[in-house]
């Protein structure tokens, strides 16, 4: 009967990271780089919330958009943080994780037909959503463009069809941000074509060396945009999935309808965890950026050391140098590292053909692990 099950999901694959991930646990003393999870233990204070939840009972359904202490200490995060004005009441909606965010903002935006244009290489989570909310994915090639998705880009792939775009930065899996001015020239072209943004900023708590700009802090620019983010890489909380959202009234009480419908709400108990995360822990990222920022410069200078090519990252804890092939596909050349050096990571073209002869490196692993994959790195390609 599988000729019978939606037909969006033919062309759907499993994560190329997660299938590379499953391949890696097959070898015997192999050092993996390959997984974008936090290595740092979720803060005591808010394991504690969490627990203090259970024993006080708080295990019943929610407000659908997530408990209002929780939306107001997200309102007034963003507004102290990113100088984002967002109504706890009818602006934000707690959900579980950012993928449940993204995945309901689209199908709330998209109608058959829809085209959304995304940047390539990209994180692969994006492309399924688009197409299961009936649309079609663009890829915009931001190779020639230090991986930035540029208003000149973004112009090269806009037509008729075109309903949003997604900007996900710090990016997964370059680690390339975007500034003030880029976001602001990116906006002029979505006013012109009246886009949809959907401004994935799951990130946005781990940028190196400038501080993170949200685009709807444009004023005129908030009406288009779904602003996405959560606690997961920020408060090291990835298995208590929460996320949230961010949009106007006008759009969120739309968003609403599509995740009342899905999960009803997030789970109370991670919640209130989340709600000590973002209230009493506004300061708990600031330990482990410190920590990436110094991964990432011993991992820029180690890459530098073996005359790879890659951009700098300026946010996340990735980096996404260009590997010499000899001959084969990225695939076939990162099994081989990982059968010869003993050290994984997750083959370019996971992110799209845009990521064709790139590797992506995550560094949210300790020093000394990080040097001992790229001691093994180093000698493979000598």
């Amino acid at each position: 009967m599988e000729h019978l099950i939606n037909k969006n999901l033919s062309t759907i694959q499993i994560s190329g990271i997660r299938q590379f991930f499953n391949m890696v646990s097959q070898y015997d003393d192999v050092i993996s780089l390959t997984i974008g999870q936090p290595d740092f233990l979720t803060p005591a204070h808010v394991k504690e919330a969490a627990i203090r939840a259970v024993e006080e009972n708080k295990t019943t359904y929610t407000h659908n958009a997530g408990i209002i202490e929780l939306r107001k200490a997200i309102s007034s995060h963003v507004k102290n943080k990113y100088q984002l004005t967002y109504n706890a009441e009818q602006e934000i909606i707690v959900t579980v994780g950012a993928s449940q965010a993204l995945d309901i903002s689209l199908r709330t935006i998209i109608q058959p037909g829809d085209e959304v244009i995304l940047p390539g290489p990209v994180y692969p989570g994006y492309e399924p959503l688009i197409k299961l909310a009936g649309a079609v994915p663009v890829y915009a090639d931001t190779r020639e463009n230090d991986f930035k998705l540029s208003a000149e880009v973004i112009k090269q792939k806009i037509n008729k069809n075109t309903k949003a775009l997604i900007i996900p930065y710090p990016s997964n899996p370059t680690g390339i941000s975007l500034s003030r001015e880029e976001l602001k020239e990116i906006g002029k072209v979505v006013k012109e074509h009246n886009l949809f943004i959907i401004a994935d900023e799951i990130y946005s708590e781990l940028v190196y060396d400038r501080e993170h700009v949200s685009i709807a802090s444009f004023d005129d620019l908030r009406p288009h945009t779904i602003v996405i983010n959560g606690v997961s890489k920020s408060h090291a909380m990835t298995g208590f999935r929460i996320g949230y959202l961010l949009a106007p009234a006008w759009l969120a009480k739309h968003i609403l309808k599509v995740h009342q419908y899905n999960v009803s709400c997030a789970a109370s108990i991670s919640q209130y965890a989340a709600l000590e995360a973002i209230k009493n822990g506004e300061n708990d990222p600031e330990e482990m950026k410190t920590a990436y920022k110094e991964r990432r410069d011993y991992v820029v200078k180690r890459l530098k050391q073996m005359d790879l090519e890659f951009i700098t990252p300026e946010g996340a804890f990735y980096v996404f140098p260009k590997i010499p092939l000899n001959g084969k596909n990225t695939f076939d050349r990162a099994v081989q590292i990982l059968e010869e050096a003993g050290v994984a990571l997750v083959p370019g073209d996971a992110f799209s053909k845009h990521g064709e002869g790139y590797m992506r490196l995550s560094y949210a692993y300790s020093l000394s692990t990080l040097e001992k994959g790229l001691n093994r790195l180093e000698q493979f390609l000598k």
